[in-house]
């Protein structure tokens, strides 16, 4: 069989559908309705214990769950697609250096935005706070990365389609994004328009302003 990749429209599984479309690989989508809490349905925590979504069956039929994860297990499958530079080249260390913060960072965040109930009682301030977190590190990712457009200047890193999806959520792409950090703003942009990956992003978002 080929790829199976479960997920939902807006959520982490977009992420790896424009990582599949820029290597050319077809997979198979099985969606996941979050506004329906699918992912926590018992048949597919026997896929994903932790009930989220995204979850990749890879063609031998391991499943490889955590989107950093599935990135990464892409990358080494498809090293002719050139999702990240070669070990020995700086530019990977950048590249891993500003994905896992997104994914250390930013993702806990948006759990905590988007379920605040789960963290306590005062759901508005738990909320807040983390929207209020994420903006900060964007603000540093804004500051010290520089993406132009992408984080190595013309090349395309899974970095960056990491960092597109993410700048997407929490509110932040409608007003926020583009008037505090441009540049991540232009990341998004790019990735959206690369002819590649155009269907893919119109799947789950607008073209970035």
């Amino acid at each position: 069989m080929g790829y199976v990749l479960y997920g939902d429209r807006r959520s982490g599984s977009c992420i790896i559908e424009l990582a599949l479309a820029e290597i050319g690989a077809e997979a198979e989508l099985r969606p996941v309705p979050l506004d329906r809490d699918a992912q926590l349905a018992s048949d597919y925590r026997r896929l994903n214990p932790m009930g989220r979504v995204p979850t990749l069956l890879l063609p031998d039929g391991t499943v490889v769950t955590e989107s950093t994860a599935i990135l990464l297990a892409l990358e080494a499958r498809h090293p002719g697609a050139g999702l990240l530079p070669p070990g020995d080249d700086p530019g990977r260390a950048v590249a891993l250096r500003w994905m896992m913060l997104a994914a250390s960072e930013i993702y806990p965040c948006v759990t905590r935005a988007d379920y605040p109930e789960r963290f306590g009682d005062d759901a508005p301030s738990i909320r807040a706070r983390a929207v209020g977190m994420a903006r900060e590190t964007w603000r540093i990712i804004e500051a010290e990365a520089r993406p132009d457009p992408f984080l190595l200047g013309q090349r395309l890193t899974l970095a960056d389609l990491h960092l597109a999806v993410l700048s997407r959520w929490m509110g932040n792409e409608a007003e926020w994004m583009p008037a505090h950090c441009p540049r991540v703003q232009s990341l998004a942009r790019a990735v959206a328009t690369r002819p590649r990956l155009a269907a893919a992003w119109g799947r789950h978002f607008a073209v970035p302003a």
